[in-house]
């Protein structure tokens, strides 16, 4: 049994995850998930940096059923994260509890197991989680 990424390119593996973001050569703005071109200016020529490895739960909800295609557990957290980089991430919300998120709370980046594979790998995905607190 191996780990493998939901997709390449989206995060670094445990034990200090970041998120790979593209920072564009040209306006220096930041985007994620990265892309071959700026979604702000359009250059072509992209870097990648390591980003948020902390962040603050902007909004959030809870999902009760699985959506097409989703093969995680429900119910999960799901809402947007602003990092300290300047990013707004749309992301999945871990948590012991999932009452206790909040608007404001402070998050960590988790990369963890989503779900088994059909080859009987562990297929990682990202998430964030309270920073304080033991994730579920």
């Amino acid at each position: 049994m191996a780990q493998v990424a939901i997709q390449p390119g989206l995060f670094t593996a445990p034990p200090q995850p970041r998120l790979l973001a593209g920072q564009c050569d040209g306006c220096r703005e930041r985007h994620f998930p990265t892309a071959d071109f700026c979604p702000y200016c359009s250059h072509d020529a992209i870097s990648i940096c390591e980003v948020g490895a902390t962040g603050t739960l902007y909004l959030h909800t809870v999902v009760n059923s699985a959506p097409p295609g989703y093969d995680g557990p429900v119910p999960y957290g799901f809402g947007l994260v602003d990092l300290p980089e300047g990013l707004r991430v749309v992301t999945r919300l871990v948590a012991p509890d999932l009452a206790e998120l909040r608007s404001g709370l402070p998050v960590r980046l988790v990369v963890e197991p989503l779900y088994r594979d059909d080859d009987g790998n562990d297929v990682l995905s990202w998430a964030y989680g309270p920073a304080t607190k033991a994730r579920r």
